[in-house]
Order: structure tokens, then sequence, then C-alpha cells
């Protein structure tokens, strides 16, 4: 019992790097404009496939002939696709994303066929989900959807992490099933009205969330590395310094790779710096999916860096 599954959305990304974010009512021109393969979803579980994991995808994708190349993209990956659904009469879903100087950005998306990953099509992957040996969660996909898959999962010993993006409010009946969570700064003051400015605030935060039943909390701080705490024991890991081009898929990526390296070694500290390190490489390349490393380029990253 070794697979990851990964639940979550499916995007094909229209990118436009600009030299500013817009303010309303301003037009701007971009030297460069992409369609790439994105979706919170579908970037976690590249990540994790590229890291070497065991990773089964539940989604929904168009039946159009976008969702066709991202589900052929997937399973030409070696992820099992078994439980990537294609929805008659629906689009793939979008994503229109902005990228400025420094590899910020901003993103809109419209769910499509993201919006049909309900619980009854969940149930359909019962058997995928009971006999893993984790499930990664997020939040671009219909909550009712992802709260069934995290029932099936504890029901099951299969252990629940969700990583809580885009941020938003969520109902404790979910956040009692989670085992892990990997918030980001917006994130983790969504859920508990805490900014995480120092170390003794992100314990505050932490001890939030492990009042509502999470063992382990994950803040990620960017280039600052992560705040971990296991059951109120709190420390801070570094992270790495790159020259950042593009940051979309750096939380992704980082999911990805974590529970790659859980799968592999089982060390929560070994995965957490070789996660941060595959994030690290990934905001310096643009695009999502297209700009996650594989295990070996992550390696040798960590060998120089040392």
């Amino acid at each position: 019992m070794t697979k990851l599954v990964v639940l979550g959305s499916t995007n094909v990304d229209h990118v436009l790097n600009v030299s500013h974010f817009p303010s309303p009512g301003e037009t701007i021109n971009s030297d460069n404009y992409q369609v790439m393969s994105g979706g919170k979803g579908g970037n976690q579980a590249v990540a994790a496939n590229r890291m070497g994991a065991d990773v089964a995808f539940i989604s929904c994708v168009g039946d159009d002939a976008l969702g066709t190349q991202m589900l052929e993209r997937y399973q030409e990956s070696g992820i099992d696709t078994e439980c990537v659904l294609q929805i008659t009469g629906q689009n793939t879903g979008t994503a229109l994303i902005f990228v400025d100087q420094t590899g910020e950005n901003c993103i809109g998306i419209s769910a499509q066929a993201n919006g049909y990953l309900s619980a009854d099509r969940v149930s359909q992957c019962r058997d995928k989900i009971a006999n893993a040996d984790a499930l990664l969660l997020q939040l671009e996909t219909p909550i009712e959807g992802v709260l069934a898959a995290a029932k099936i999962a504890s029901e099951s010993n299969t252990r629940v992490v969700l990583n809580p993006a885009p941020a938003q409010t969520l109902p404790n009946e979910l956040l009692a099933l989670v085992n892990l969570i990997t918030p980001n700064e917006t994130e983790v003051e969504a859920l508990t009205g805490t900014k995480v400015v120092d170390d003794i605030s992100a314990a505050q935060a932490c001890e939030e969330l492990h009042a509502l039943g999470i063992a382990q909390v994950i803040i990620t701080l960017g280039a600052k590395g992560v705040w971990f705490s296991n059951n109120g024991q709190g420390t801070l890991i570094g992270g790495f310094s790159v020259q950042a081009v593009d940051t979309t898929a750096a939380g992704d990526c980082f999911n990805g790779a974590l529970l790659a390296g859980l799968q592999q070694t089982g060390s929560m500290s070994e995965s957490i710096v070789f996660a941060q390190a595959a994030a690290a490489l990934t905001v310096t390349q643009s695009g999502a999916q297209e700009s996650i490393p594989s295990k070996e380029q992550v390696a040798a990253f960590l060998s120089s860096n040392s």
C-alpha cells in the first residue's frame, strides 16, 4: 500500500508575462503569451510523479480536444488516470495568469469540468483512495467532493493531506479529518485569523490548527523556508534563495515533492528540505507543469547547495 492519490483540478493555463499587474481600467502589453498545462491538482500529481512517487489522479476534464490532450499527457508520464473523468459537453478548466517581472502572479480561474468533481463521482474512486497510503487534496474543485474523499480516506486509515489553496474558510468537519495541512501565510491567516510574521505567530497559528485535530502543520514561507509543527513542537526549516522567474507552481511543486519524499523515505525533515529544493528550482522557470524539475535535477541542486 504505497500509492499516493491526488484529487484536484486540471486546467489549461493562459499565461501573460507583463511588466506590472494592470490597475482597474488599464491595458498593458505583453511580449510573451503561452498556453500551458496547469491546475493545482494536476500540478501536484505531475510534481509527485516526477519526484518518483507512485501516483493515481482523480480529476475531471472536458470532452474537448484540450481535455483529451491533458489526459494523454498524464498517461504518458506514468500517472494512473483511471479516475480522470471526461465530462460530456463540458470544456476543460481554464486559468488566466499574469506574471510580473519579479515572478509574482495573479490568477483567475474558470472551473468548467472541474466543477463536476462531486461527491458521487469521488465515490466511484472509493477503492483507489481506500487502498492508498496518502491522499493529497486542494480546493479548486467542489468542497463536497473534497470532503467525501477525506471521509473515505479517514475511514480507510489513508493519510489525509490538505493544501488549503486557494485560501478560503473551511468547515471544521473537513479539518477534523486532516492529518497534515500545508498552508502558506495567506491561507493560514484565512483559516485561523492569525497573521504569521515571526516564530511566535507561526506557533500560535499552528496551535489553532492542532486544536481542530490536525496533528502536523507545515506553513510555507517562501524563500524563508517553512514552519513545521508536530503536535505543538515547532521549528523553522530554512529554504533556498534563487532568482524567481515565475512562482505559479511553487506551492504545488512543494506539496507533490513533499508527498513523494514521504513515500520514499518516511522522513518528514528530509522530505521538507527535498520539497523546498524542488520548489526553488520550479520558480526559476516559466509555467506550471512545464517548470517542475525531475528528481535527478533536485538531487543535483541539493548536492550543489549542501
